[in-house]
């Protein structure tokens, strides 16, 4: 049940200088600040309410609203102000802004500690490093098979890009084969008829002086799959008995995989020893969201509990050497979980997003949330702005590149590489080759 709120404090304002940054729930959830007569950005229907921001915590109108973080700059030049999660890790409070009468009015439902700093970002990093954490590892540079094949990627798409790196010289560690190569969600260790074989695609990556690379959505489950055919007992369940859902995409309903039941948990472990064993060193894993949802587990364990110990289950399948990218990932939750995380939405080849929703690809929507969440990298994680799409038939190209390159964060390709012109071609050796590898 949700808690209630308790007012926290009250904070004088200028009302036409004052801005608010509201901290999203996960990846693809809007981040970043807004003047208080702005209209902050907010799930337009509610299967995106499920998958990209944080279900069950609607927002009124009128109200700001961050999930374990607000910050207030009052714009009367006293100092910004901080509220954070008291325990990140194990509670994330919803923290509200309402004005009333030139007045900040604060509230949250459930423990905080307040911060003071010169400016939002800087506040944003103050916190950040009160955390203590250790200084991620260097990202690797990447070419990432999404944004040019989506599902219909193929393992011939794989040896020609291959190819295509060694005849224009790009400086790619790793080649990440995305979403396609696995025949459902769920069953990731049996192949789509696009692929012959996971481990000989590892070895010819690897021949060529590159790291193999895959993506997965660990804790999604298709409903036709065969794992939730044969094991429906696996699935993270509803009050009412019924496979918790946690919308919809790709055209289907997605359920929850339980890493709280021990069969289950030892299931994931086996995907993710046997890739590590074929030669894969860098995952992606994707729609984590669905690991921190609330519903019935096997061991009664609440759900940012199992999201940890499930993340941790991957972890120690895939070894302390091999890179983790997390996507889709509640933030404060991942916190000391990943080496890199993706910190805004999906890009694509177009600025605007579906419905002018900031959750849903789009260029605008991810510098947006990725400018906004700039205080995280080198902190937390290593930020991922998501992928570099250099070809002539993407929408304001060199903006959407100058968006990447300023973050400083993980570089990754996502063209067909022979698609790419003369600018294509020195923007992604230039991006890519400016990151320490």
């Amino acid at each position: 049940m949700p808690h209630p709120f308790t007012p926290l404090d009250s904070v004088p304002v200028d009302p036409r200088r004052a801005r608010v940054h509201e901290e999203g729930w996960q990846s693809w959830s809007p981040s970043g600040a807004y003047a208080l007569g702005d209209k902050p950005y907010r799930p337009t229907n509610d299967n995106w309410a499920t998958v990209c921001y944080r279900p069950g915590h609607t927002v009124p109108a009128g109200v700001f609203q961050g999930e374990g973080l607000l910050a207030l700059d009052p714009g009367d030049g006293s100092p910004v102000r901080l509220w954070a999660a008291a325990d990140p890790l194990r509670s994330v409070p919803s923290i509200r802004l309402e004005i009333r009468d030139d007045r900040a009015e604060i509230s949250a439902d459930g423990p905080v500690q307040s911060l003071t700093g010169t400016d939002i970002q800087s506040v944003l990093a103050d916190w950040a490093d009160g955390l203590g954490l250790a200084a991620p590892r260097p990202a690797p540079t990447v070419w990432c098979s999404w944004y040019e094949y989506f599902t219909a990627v193929t393992e011939d798409d794989i040896h020609e890009n291959l190819r295509a790196m060694d005849t224009l010289d790009l400086p790619i560690d790793v080649v990440q084969i995305d979403d396609g190569y696995q025949s459902a969600l769920g069953d990731w260790l049996t192949l789509s008829g696009r692929f012959r074989s996971r481990a000989g695609i590892a070895d010819t990556i690897r021949a060529r002086g590159r790291r193999a690379g895959i993506w997965t959505a660990p804790f999604l489950v298709d409903p036709s799959s065969e794992l939730a055919t044969a094991h429906p007992d696996w699935l993270v369940q509803s009050l009412d008995g019924t496979p918790l859902h946690a919308g919809r995409n790709w055209g289907h309903d997605l359920y929850v995989l339980d890493t709280t039941h021990p069969a289950a948990a030892a299931y994931l472990t086996e995907v993710f020893t046997t890739l590590r064993a074929e030669g894969y060193d860098y995952f992606k894993v994707d729609f984590l969201y669905a690991g921190a949802m609330d519903g019935v587990r096997h061991d009664g364990t609440d759900a940012l509990t199992a999201y940890r110990s499930g993340i941790a289950l991957i972890r120690e399948a895939i070894g302390p050497d091999s890179y983790l990218l997390g996507c889709g990932a509640p933030i404060l939750p991942s916190i000391g979980l990943f080496d890199a995380m993706r910190v805004s939405p999906d890009t694509a080849p177009h600025r605007r997003s579906e419905a002018d929703d900031y959750s849903q690809p789009g260029q605008d929507a991810a510098a947006f949330t990725g400018v906004g969440r700039q205080w995280q990298h080198g902190r937390l994680w290593v930020n991922d702005p998501d992928c570099l799409m250099a070809r002539p038939a993407v929408e304001t190209r060199e903006r959407w590149a100058a968006h990447v390159e300023s973050t400083g964060g993980l570089m990754a390709s996502s063209d067909r590489l022979l698609s790419l012109d003369d600018w294509g071609v020195t923007t992604t050796r230039r991006l890519l080759g400016g990151v320490a590898r």
